[in-house]
């Protein structure tokens, strides 16, 4: 699970972003820590990068497939 110190650095929000399952290859929309909702792995990735190939992220027999899910958004300067 991510974590944080200090939650003066965070805000809340329901944007529907935070919503979206994204699987192994896609293009990433938005920069953030990202969770698998199968494994509950979480990895940093960038807008406009692809999401970690099948085989880089491995899930054991049993478990769904792989779906990453935005958890925390990296909002940048304009």
């Amino acid at each position: 699970m991510a974590q944080y110190k200090h939650d003066k650095y965070l805000n809340k929000s329901d944007n529907a972003e935070y919503d979206k399952l994204y699987s192994p290859g896609d293009t990433c929309a938005n920069s953030g820590i990202y969770r698998c909702e199968s494994c509950g792995d979480e990895i940093a990735s960038n807008k406009g990068n692809p999401f970690p190939p099948q085989n880089h992220h491995q899930h054991s027999p049993g478990l769904a497939a792989i779906r990453w899910k935005l958890i925390v958004f990296a909002q940048q300067k304009k």
